[in-house]
Order: structure tokens, then sequence, then C-alpha cells
């Protein structure tokens, strides 16, 4: 991948997310339910990412172009379809409703601020895919295997816990739930997303390869978002307005992100 092709793709991915997130802004003052808006990010994200990997931006043979578009398009089925069924069954996304009402009468610009705010700090996500897919090896070999096996965990992990999650609140008993993977963690389904996106920076870098090492931005980008930004302190701050003690004690015997046996718990 010459610099020229990097700046085409850095371009290309710039583009595309922040006209997916237009489409988004749309959808979320058309339907007045903002939780429209991460279905549209993910989909919009995994387009993205697929025309990156097939388009003509680097080398590498096509095997892997196809096997990284592939990984690409499993994310973007399993995540927005999950987003998209939650969200069919709520008014608001509480996130996004908080911030609407902390923002007033501007919440309309401030909307279309933060969701193009969004669309630039997916370009290292959207790179990392393009990165790991151009990857010039020119036969595909342990790196690939690595990488497939690291995204399968991480896509199988958040399956599984989105699912707990569902069966928990379908069993009516309410309150916060601390069962399966939820016990060792109280956001399971953010740590298997950040290890997924470990994959195309495990397949990305090699030593005849220096751009390859640029897809490690990919799985740090997730979890700095996850972690500190739209994940983690928004949805905690909720669930502590609406289970109050419950839910503090259940942060404090409970690990935020990576699963660990709980506090107080038999060895």
């Amino acid at each position: 991948m010459t610099i020229a092709s990097f700046a085409m793709a850095v371009v290309f991915t710039a583009v595309a997310m922040s006209g997916f997130m237009a489409l988004a802004t749309l959808i979320e003052r058309r339907s007045g339910n903002s939780g429209w808006i991460d279905v549209v990010w993910t989909f919009g994200l995994g387009a993205t990412g697929i025309a990156g990997a097939l388009l003509p931006f680097g080398a590498g043979p096509m095997s892997r172009h196809w096997l990284v578009a592939g990984l690409a398009l499993a994310w973007a089925l399993r995540l927005g379809l999950h987003i998209a069924r939650r969200t069919s069954g709520i008014a608001e996304d509480p996130r996004y409703a908080k911030l609407k009402r902390d923002w007033g009468n501007d919440a309309p610009r401030q909307m279309v601020r933060l969701l193009q705010i969004q669309a630039l700090v997916s370009i290292p996500l959207a790179l990392g895919i393009v990165l790991a897919a151009h990857s010039p090896a020119p036969v595909l070999g342990w790196q690939d295997l690595a990488g497939i096996i690291v995204f399968v965990a991480g896509l199988a992990g958040g399956a599984v816990a989105d699912g707990q999650l569902r069966a928990f609140a379908r069993s009516g008993r309410g309150g916060v739930c601390d069962r399966g993977l939820w016990r060792w963690s109280r956001h399971p389904n953010y740590f298997f997303e950040c290890l997924l996106w470990c994959s195309y920076a495990v397949i990305a870098p090699g030593m005849s390869y220096p751009w390859g090492w640029l897809a490690l931005l990919a799985p740090a980008c997730i979890t700095l978002l996850l972690t500190r930004i739209s994940g983690i302190p928004p949805l905690e701050e909720h669930m502590l307005a609406k289970h109050g003690a419950a839910y503090r004690a259940y942060q404090n015997r409970t690990s935020a992100l990576i699963p660990l046996p709980p506090k107080g718990a038999m060895p």
C-alpha cells in the first residue's frame, strides 16, 4: 500500500462514515427514536469496511480481501440485527435521550455535530478492516488463522452475553442482571466487542507492511469509546439512576469490563 493509496483509503472511510451518520441524523429526526443511530452506525461501518476491503487500495491475495470482508459482514449482521431488535421495542436510547434533554432547544444542531464526531472517530475502525484486508502476505497464513480465532471468540462471546441479557429481561425478575457472564463483568458484551476488533490488528501487521501496524488503532479506538466516552460512562449513570443501591452493590463486586471472579466469591 503506497502513501497515495493509504490517503485514498482514509478519505474514502471518512466520506463514507460521514454520509452514513448524516443518514442516521435524518432517521433519528423522522422516527424520534435515537436508538436507530447505533443501527445505522453498525451497518454503515460494516458496509464501509467491506467496500474498503474489496477496493484496490493495496496488495495481497483476493482470498484475504474476501476473508476480511466476510468478517466485517458477520460483525455488522450480528450486532446490527441485535441493536435493531432492541431498538424496535423502545421509544428512545436512554443515553441519547439524556443528551437531548440536556441540550434543550439546541438539540437538533448538537445531534448533527455529535454524529459527525462519531463518524470521525470511526475512521480508525474502518481503516483497521482495510489494512487487514490489504496485508501483502502472498498466501493466507498463521496470522490470518489467529485473527479468525480471535474474531470468532469475540463474536460468539458478544452473542452469548447479549442472549443472557435478553433472557434475563424476558424472565420478568427485574433488578440487575448478574447471571452468566454478567456475574463476572458488568459489560461482557463490550469486552467481547473490544476483543473482536483485535482480530484485524492480528491479521494486518507484518515486517514488510509498516502500514499494517496502524490497525492496532482499531481495538484501541473501540476500547476508548466503550470505556471512556459513549459506552460504560453514560450507561452506568443510567443504571445507577434506575436501580440505585442495587446497582452500586453490583459495581462494588463486579469487574467493569474484563470478566473476573466477583469480589467475595468462593475461589
